[in-house]
C-alpha cells in the first residue's frame, strides 16, 4: 500500500483504445483531459489483471503532481482489491480528509483529475461513495474511493451518450465550459450545483436536487462540487486560460466556490 499526500466503433478487447491513438505527437495533456470529459464512463466491470508497475507509477506521479486546494489537503492511498469489501476492480485510490465541507470539495476536485487521466489512457474508473475499505477501524477520516483498472467496457461516443440536465438547468450561460461541467459525474446523477458566469469568475453554488438531496447533502454533494470544479478548470485551461484562485465560502446555509481565472 502506498500513502500519498499531494504537495501542490470497433469491438473493444483488453483495455480501451487510448485517446492519443489518433493524435499527432506533442498535443497537450490538458487537451487529453478535456477530451476525456466527453467520453468518460463510470465503469463497474474490470479485467482483474493488475496494471504493470510503470503504469501504476505514472498514475501515482500524476496524482502527486495534482495541486490540491490550499488549506484543504487530503491524503490518498493506493490499494488492491483484497483491501476493499466485495471489490470488483484490481486497484483503488482511497481518500482521507477532515469531516468538513471544504475538505470534501477538495477530494472531489483532486481525484476527478485522476479519473480523467485514467480514462484518457484507456482505463476504466468509477467513484464509489458507499464502498469502504475492510480495515475501517484504522482511519476515522476515510472519505471515498476511486476504483480503476483495465476494462472491456467501451467509452462513450460523445456528449449525446450522457444522461444529464440541460445546460440551462445548471448554468446562467451556455458555453463550452458549462457543457464540460454538465457532463461531470455526481452521486445518483443529481448534479447538485448551479453555475454563475461573470467576467473572470465562475461561481459554483451547492444546490440540492430531488428526493436524494438529503442523503447526499453532507458528504457526497460536496465531493460533487469538487468534481464539477475540476471539469470547469480543465475546460478553461483547454481554452488557454489559467485558474488563479479558488475561494470556498459559506454564508449562513449557503455554500459556494469562486473560481477566478485570467
Amino acid at each position: 500500500m502506498n500513502l500519498l499526500q499531494n504537495n501542490e466503433t470497433d469491438k473493444h478487447t483488453g483495455t480501451r483504445d487510448l485517446l492519443r491513438s489518433n493524435k499527432t505527437d506533442g498535443l497537450s495533456e490538458t487537451q487529453d483531459l478535456y477530451e476525456a470529459i466527453f467520453i468518460r464512463r463510470s465503469v463497474r466491470k474490470y479485467n482483474q489483471t493488475a496494471l504493470d508497475e510503470k503504469t501504476l507509477a505514472d498514475i501515482k506521479n500524476f496524482l502527486n503532481n495534482t495541486k490540491q486546494i490550499g488549506g484543504c489537503e487530503a491524503c490518498f492511498e493506493f490499494v488492491e482489491s483484497g483491501t476493499v469489501g466485495n471489490g470488483k476492480a484490481p486497484h483503488y485510490i482511497l481518500a482521507y480528509c477532515k469531516n468538513e465541507a471544504a475538505e470534501y470539495i477538495n477530494v472531489g476536485y483532486t481525484l476527478q483529475n485522476v479519473d480523467l487521466y485514467l480514462q484518457s489512457k484507456g482505463l476504466g474508473s468509477v467513484w464509489l461513495g458507499m464502498a469502504k475499505p475492510k480495515d475501517t477501524g484504522k482511519r476515522e477520516d476515510y472519505c471515498i474511493m476511486l476504483a480503476f483498472g483495465k476494462t472491456n467496457v467501451p467509452p462513450r461516443k460523445g456528449a449525446g451518450d450522457f444522461k444529464r440536465l440541460k445546460v440551462s438547468e445548471i448554468s446562467n450561460e451556455n458555453n463550452a465550459v458549462a457543457e464540460a461541467a454538465r457532463l461531470a459525474p455526481s452521486a445518483m446523477n443529481t448534479q447538485p450545483y448551479k453555475l454563475n458566469f461573470e467576467s473572470g469568475k465562475i461561481t459554483v453554488e451547492y444546490f440540492g436536487r430531488g428526493i436524494m438531496k438529503a442523503i447526499i447533502k453532507k458528504r457526497m454533494g460536496k465531493i460533487d462540487m469538487g468534481i464539477v470544479m475540476r471539469h470547469i478548470q480543465v475546460a478553461l485551461e483547454n481554452q488557454g486560460k489559467a485558474v488563479t484562485n479558488i475561494n470556498i465560502k459559506k454564508e449562513s446555509k449557503k455554500l459556494y466556490v469562486e473560481i477566478l481565472y485570467t
